[in-house]
C-alpha cells in the first residue's frame, strides 16, 4: 500500500493484471515498461504484438523511475510467460499476493462487468489503478466506479485512441474545417468492450455534451448514431472482423473534411501509461473524471438501446448516483 499520496519521485512497482480473451494487454504493456525478450515474445499467443514492438528501436522502451514487477493471470501458466516474454520479475497466482508488493496495479482486462470484482481488493488496500477500457457496461457498476470516486480511491481508466498520434492535432483545434458537423468512427469486435475505442476517438473533437444514442445493428454489426449538443452527428459502423477500421477517422466540417489514419499502436499505449506515471507521481489526472463518466454512460446506452430494438436512449436518464 502507498506510503502517501501522490507518490512523487519514487521508483515505482507496478502490477497487472490479465488475461481475457483476444486481449494481449499484460504483453504490450509490460514490454513498453520493462522492454522484452524477443526471442520469448515471437512465440507468444499474441503475434500481432510481438510485430509492433520489434518496429520499435530499443530506445524507445522504458518509462523513467517505473517497472511492472508483478503479473497475475487467471491461469499462472499465462501469468508466466508473460513474465517471460516482458521480463517481469514475479509470477503470481492470486490478486491479493500483489497488495503489500506493489505501488499501482494495472487491470488490463477488458470484460467491463468483471471491473468491480477485479478492482475491489486494491481500492479496498488504498492501492491506485489503471482500469482498461471499459470501465463499466451497467448502470449499477457506474454509480459503484462514482462513489468510490468520490470517496477518495485513486483510479483512472481511458482507451488508448484517445492518443492516436493523427488525431491529436484536430483535438479541439480544427478550425480550417469549420464547425463539426459528422464524424465517422468505424470500429471491430464488439460494441460491449471495443466501442469505447471508437467513442474516446471522437470525444477529444466535441468535449462534453452528448445527448443521445441509438443502436440500430445487431450483436455482430452495430450500427450507432449518437448526438451532441453542438449539433454534430457522430457514426460508429461496427463489425467483428472489420480491423481495418482502427486506422480511420472522417472528420466533416461546414468548409472541409478530412480522413485521418493511424497504425502507430506503439505510440498511444505509451503514451496512455506515461499518462498513469505521470497520475501516480502528481496526482493529476490526464482528464476529467466527469469523461469518463460521459464515456460509460454512451456504452451503457448502446447496449440498452440494442436490447431495445433501435431505441433512443438519452445519456441524462442514466444515472451514476
Amino acid at each position: 500500500m502507498p506510503d502517501s499520496w501522490p507518490l512523487k519521485d519514487k521508483d515505482l512497482k507496478i502490477g497487472i493484471l490479465g488475461m481475457t480473451e483476444g486481449n494481449g494487454h499484460p504483453y504490450s504493456w509490460s514490454a513498453i515498461f520493462n522492454g522484452y525478450t524477443k526471442e520469448y515474445m515471437d512465440k507468444s499467443p499474441y503475434p500481432g504484438i510481438a510485430d509492433y514492438l520489434s518496429k520499435q528501436p530499443i530506445g524507445n522502451f522504458g518509462i523513467s523511475g517505473a517497472k511492472i514487477t508483478h503479473v497475475c493471470c487467471d491461469n499462472y501458466n499465462d501469468a508466466l510467460s508473460v513474465a517471460r516474454c516482458s521480463n517481469v520479475r514475479y509470477a503470481v497466482k492470486k490478486p491479493e499476493d500483489m497488495v503489500g508488493e506493489v505501488d499501482a496495479v494495472i487491470c488490463a482486462t477488458d470484460i467491463p462487468s468483471e471491473h468491480i470484482k477485479r478492482c475491489r481488493p486494491f481500492i479496498e488496500a488504498g492501492i491506485p489503478l489503471f482500469i482498461d477500457k471499459p470501465l463499466c457496461d451497467n448502470e449499477e457498476d457506474l454509480k459503484t466506479f462514482v462513489k468510490w470516486k468520490e470517496s477518495g480511491c485513486r483510479y483512472i481508466s481511458s482507451s488508448s485512441m484517445r492518443y492516436k498520434k493523427s488525431l491529436e492535432p484536430y483535438h479541439y483545434n480544427h478550425h480550417e474545417l469549420g464547425e463539426l458537423m459528422y464524424i465517422c468512427q468505424p470500429m471491430c469486435k464488439k460494441w460491449e468492450t471495443y466501442g469505447i475505442h471508437a467513442l474516446e476517438s471522437v470525444y477529444p473533437f466535441l468535449g462534453p455534451g452528448f445527448l443521445t444514442v441509438q443502436n440500430t445493428g445487431t450483436y455482430e454489426s452495430n450500427m450507432i448514431h449518437i448526438t451532441h449538443k453542438s449539433g454534430c452527428d457522430v457514426h460508429i459502423p461496427l463489425k467483428k472482423e472489420m480491423y481495418g477500421a482502427f486506422s480511420v477517422t472522417l472528420l466533416v466540417g461546414r468548409y472541409g473534411n478530412i480522413t485521418l489514419s493511424d497504425n502507430d499502436h506503439y505510440y498511444s499505449f505509451k503514451k496512455q501509461m506515461e499518462l498513469f506515471v505521470r497520475y501516480l507521481r502528481t496526482g493529476i489526472e490526464p482528464f476529467d473524471f466527469k469523461e469518463t463518466i460521459e464515456l460509460a454512460k454512451m456504452v451503457i446506452a448502446g447496449i440498452l438501446s440494442l436490447k431495445s430494438k433501435g431505441g433512443v436512449i438519452c445519456l441524462d436518464d442514466i444515472k451514476e448516483r
